[in-house]
């Protein structure tokens, strides 16, 4: 029997009432089958020929279908089958074991084709017209099962059962559904088991609804630049929706139970929760209400709205109370902002947050402290700096001034304590300018002026005044473990520039030290936070007293005055790599005296060759010198110091003095060795203060 029907169509309506996806394709196909099965018996098959199926969820055009009852066989060709927006070519069902029936059409181990491509899966159907049945279970070769179903009430439901990556595969083949191809261009492992329900109005139902239950296992994933990657990972899903006039409305649950993951630069753990509602409209999705369970949050609230074709993040309002700043560091905010320093950096106390984006840009911020700390270690493993406790409001507004006040109760760089002081900022678009900052220091004070931090095209740059109102240089290297010392440290820096990169002084840093002063110029540092800083500057001092100098380095004794100057000092790791360094006696008439100590260590200094000229016989019966003047000159390069002594004294030979003599006895230091390595000379100033070294005068 043949038959042949170019055309049925439906009435227009809505995709999700009771003439669903599945009940239209029954009503179109099987309601005709089953017109003719009753007579299935008097003839040898029945071929139906239909030309174009339209509805406005679906529709076939050029529909082929063949059943032999001799054979048990069904043969469905589908030229073109459109679902939705979905839709594929040359579809081909083939059934062996196949019976038709007024009871409607039963398949069992069906093989179906999409493109002249076999699909890896097995069909079973059972479809009933009159009753408005339909089953269907694919099983695929991994013992994988997706199993729908169709009642006469209209309840739609699917289920699928332990699907892996292969699986998923094979489904988004067949299906294409949105993103599908690119999220599995990155998964690596994985299994699915879930179960969506449709349920129509009707049947003590008020509303059409939509439920989804699922649970991911032993996810993983990973992108080709390693910037992404999850291992291990459960996720537990919970979805509930209904249409409504402005769209689809839902309330979801997402429960993040196993795993870890790294999204570059944060290291994620299993552990949220989110739990949200909102409407999927066509262009987008509205985020009505949601809060995320987070460690070291009290709690996170937010709404948004998110386009639908890239995900843009459109609008967002979010709060954040009783955050743990002790977890929240290290997981967000130091990842986030200065990911470098993760491992260094460490916070303390309680935050709290608010942030307002409007059509994709930041239109408000504010944060406020409560007891919080900051501290960041030395890249050499030393103390660092810290502030805190610190308490205070944050808040930023786009398009207008707002004022942040912060008060800190103290603070610390390595052994130096800071005492209490203020903040208080007014903030513009992407800059903020401060009021004067006075941090008390021992007995002085730092003074901060002029304070000013924007963001420009290579980050964050800041510009202030800096001065030392004078700290007593006997509490400071107390503080700081060194060798007491008299005296005063000031300081005037007019222009300090800070960059991510590099932190420069104008101005200079003055210490009034050993009745003279020492100051610091063309200061300047590169990679200030990094592992390899690097520090430039120029030294000049100026009539210091010797006799305070070798007293507080317990060198001996020597009276008299010195400059010094060093030019191109270089530290990087606070290591000295490159400088050129003179010291001389200073001009003008004082008494200049040298101890037998000072004599010997001097020597010492020298290393090998280096020896003290005294006239014959008398070495045993002065403990001091006198001396005309003294000059030493090192050129620190390669690691090795090029030494030089009192302009004029080379010799013939190649050696040079360091102590000229005067007065009775006539005494000199003469040295011979130009090439001294720099560590070694270091250890050997150790030496000599630490263990007193006392070599043999010739």
């Amino acid at each position: 029997m043949t038959v042949t029907c170019r055309r049925v169509c439906s009435q227009p309506e809505s995709f999700w009432r009771r003439e669903t996806l599945g009940r239209a394709l029954a009503f179109a196909l099987l309601a005709l089958i089953a017109l003719f099965a009753p007579r299935a018996h008097a003839v040898e098959g029945l071929r139906l020929a239909i030309g174009d199926i339209s509805h406005p969820a679906l529709s076939a055009n050029d529909i082929q279908l063949e059943f032999s009852a001799a054979r048990s066989t069904l043969e469905v060709h589908i030229a073109r089958l459109r679902l939705g927006d979905r839709s594929w070519r040359e579809l081909h069902l083939s059934c062996p074991q196949a019976s038709l029936s007024a009871q409607g059409v039963h398949c069992s181990g069906a093989q179906l084709g999409v493109h002249g491509r076999r699909l890896p899966l097995v069909l079973d159907f059972h479809a009933d017209p009159a009753a408005s049945r339909v089953a269907v279970e694919l099983r695929l070769s991994s013992g994988a099962q997706v199993r729908l179903s169709l009642d006469d009430e209209g309840r739609f439901e699917a289920v699928l059962a332990r699907l892996g990556l292969e699986d998923l595969s094979v489904l988004a083949s067949l299906l294409s559904p949105p993103g599908a191809g690119e999220l599995l261009r990155y998964l690596t492992r994985g299994q699915v088991n879930a179960r969506l329900v449709w349920e129509p109005e009707g049947a003590g139902r008020a509303r059409d609804s939509l439920t989804l239950t699922a649970r991911f296992s032993e996810l993983a994933f990973g992108t080709d630049d390693g910037l992404r990657a999850g291992e291990g990972l459960g996720l537990a899903v919970e979805l509930a929706a209904h249409p409504t006039p402005a769209g689809w409305g839902w309330q979801a649950q997402v429960a993040w139970e196993q795993g870890e993951a790294y999204l570059h630069p944060l290291y994620l753990q299993a552990g949220p929760v989110l739990d949200a509602a909102g409407v999927f409209h066509a262009e987008q999705i509205e985020i009505h209400k949601a809060t995320l369970a987070l460690e070291g949050v009290a709690q996170l609230a937010f709404t948004a709205r998110i386009g639908r074709a890239d995900l843009s993040l459109d609008d967002l309002a979010l709060s954040l109370s009783g955050g743990d700043l002790a977890i929240l560091g290290p997981r967000w905010i130091t990842p986030l902002l200065a990911p470098a320093l993760v491992e260094r950096l460490h916070f303390g106390g309680q935050i709290g947050a608010g942030l307002e984006i409007e059509d994709g840009r930041v239109q408000a911020f504010n944060v406020v402290f409560d007891a919080a700390e900051l501290s960041l270690a030395a890249a050499d493993g030393g103390r660092g700096f810290g502030f805190g406790p610190l308490t205070g409001h944050l808040p930023w507004l786009a398009g207008s001034s707002s004022r942040a006040r912060l008060q800190v109760q103290g603070g610390y760089w390595e052994a130096l304590a800071l005492g209490a002081f203020d903040v208080n900022a007014m903030l513009q678009g992407q800059q903020a300018s401060f009021e004067t900052m006075r941090i008390p220091l021992l007995d002085g004070m730092l003074v901060l002026d002029e304070v000013e931090l924007g963001r420009e095209s290579e980050g964050w740059l800041g510009r202030a005044s800096v001065a030392v109102e004078p700290v007593s240089m006997r509490l400071l290297t107390q503080a700081l473990g060194l060798p007491s010392m008299a005296g005063l440290l000031s300081a005037s820096l007019p222009g300090v520039r800070v960059s991510p990169a590099e932190i420069t002084f104008d101005g200079a840093l003055v210490m009034s030290v050993f009745d003279g002063y020492v100051q610091a110029t063309q200061l300047h540092v590169r990679e200030p936070f990094g592992v390899a800083s690097h520090v430039r500057a120029d030294l000049e001092a100026r009539h210091l007293d010797l006799a305070q100098l070798t007293e507080t380095f317990s060198f001996g004794s020597i009276t008299g005055f010195v400059d010094a100057d060093v030019r191109g000092l270089e530290l990087v790791r606070w290591r000295p790599t490159s400088f050129d360094a003179r010291l001389v006696s200073s001009a003008g008439d004082y008494r200049r005296r040298i101890s037998q100590r000072a004599v010997q260590n001097i020597s010492a200094l020298g290393g090998a060759g280096a020896m003290a000229v005294l006239q014959r016989g008398l070495l045993g019966l002065f403990d001091t010198f006198g001396y005309r003047e003294l000059g030493f000159q090192c050129v620190l390069a390669g690691g090795v110091c090029l030494m030089r002594g009192i302009d004029g004294s080379e010799r013939a030979d190649g050696s040079f003095q360091i102590v000229r003599g005067g007065g009775i006895p006539a005494l000199d230091v003469i040295g011979y060795n130009r090439r001294v390595d720099w560590d070694e000379l270091v250890g050997r100033i150790q030496r000599v203060i630490d263990d007193n070294v006392t070599p043999e005068l010739h």
